[in-house]
């Protein structure tokens, strides 16, 4: 693995109406030369908010397993807790964390009810859900304009209130690594949603990412160049994802990241913006196949479920008799 000590471009929403048009061309220039970036001083979710819902966060994942197991992990509704059952196609194990998944529209279905989170803890995390939501509503009017959509394009596509809403919030708890040689806490993989926007906390490092346009030679293809981006509270870090990166015929690109092996614990919090089930998913140059956001998102998951399998399979078979 080799290093680089790359800029990641660091964008202020303060005086965010004032300021909307130069914001703007700053997030699209990242988008197309860089795919991450770095957002802070937004107004909401505030830096208090932040640090509220990482403590209730870590509520839950303070609890005992028993308790957890009352919220499984159910793939057909994409959420519930899941521990080290996550395996990237890059690793053919099992990433060293835990996570819970939630959605909006399922409010009430498959959320935990433990007596021994505060009262108020699914109001809370829904609360600060829906203001990641409306910000990355607005963040991504700019690439609704980008690519000749109206400017409300992305928000038409990002019902939450509607049965076939997709976007999820995942609250992440990483292990102290074993130290293995080779060892990753979470292998490295692009997103398949639109947006994503991810949560850290000050001292607690781990994120690599492969920026720029030579990520196509990144990861799990060739030479690996990776970048880490240190943690602060209250920052926001964003990436494209694969359906943003089809939506502009490739103008966006989706980019990898990983987790390198955590030292103590990290928490993380992922917010995906992903297309309701019945939106099309075309740009404006028509480059792909028109498909449904589910189908897209589907055959995703299908054909990363099938590479991890073909790896899990010949690690198998090539680890050594006990």
């Amino acid at each position: 693995t080799t290093m680089a000590n790359r800029k990641i471009p660091k964008i202020s929403l303060h005086d965010f109406a004032s300021r909307r048009a130069e914001i703007g061309r700053q997030i699209i220039s990242a988008a197309e030369n860089d795919g991450f970036f770095v957002l802070y001083n937004q107004a909401s979710p505030s830096v208090s908010e932040i640090e509220e819902i990482f403590k209730y966060s870590k509520s839950f994942f303070a609890l005992p397993h028993s308790e957890k197991s009352q919220t499984p992990h159910v793939p057909q509704l994409n959420t519930g807790w899941e521990h080290r059952s996550q395996i990237r196609p890059s690793t053919g194990v099992p990433d060293q964390k835990e996570s819970l998944q939630l959605q909006l529209h399922r409010l009430h279905l498959n959320w935990p009810s433990s007596p021994s989170l505060p009262p108020d803890w699914a109001q809370k995390v829904a609360t600060f859900a829906l203001n990641t939501h409306n910000l990355s509503m607005q963040i991504l009017s700019f690439f609704a304009c980008a690519l000749g959509f109206p400017e409300d394009f992305f928000t038409q596509a990002h019902q939450l209130g509607h049965e076939d809403a997709q976007s999820t919030l995942r609250l992440l708890h990483y292990f102290n690594a074993a130290g293995n040689e080779g060892e990753v806490s979470a292998g490295a993989h692009t997103d398949f949603d639109c947006l994503t926007m991810l949560f850290q906390r000050s001292g607690e490092s781990g994120l690599e990412i492969c920026p720029g346009r030579e990520a196509e030679s990144c990861g799990m293809l060739r030479e690996e160049r990776w970048t880490p981006v240190e943690p602060k509270t209250g920052e926001i870090v964003c990436n494209i994802g694969d359906m943003l990166m089809a939506w502009s015929d490739d103008r966006f690109k989706s980019l990898f990241h990983r987790v390198a092996p955590v030292r103590g614990e990290r928490f993380s919090i992922a917010w995906f913006n992903q297309a309701n089930k019945n939106v099309i998913i075309q740009g404006p140059l028509g480059k792909y196949p028109v498909k449904t956001a589910e189908r897209y998102l589907g055959e995703k998951l299908a054909e990363n479920f099938r590479i991890a399998k073909e790896r899990s399979e010949k690690m198998a078979m090539a680890a050594p008799a006990s």
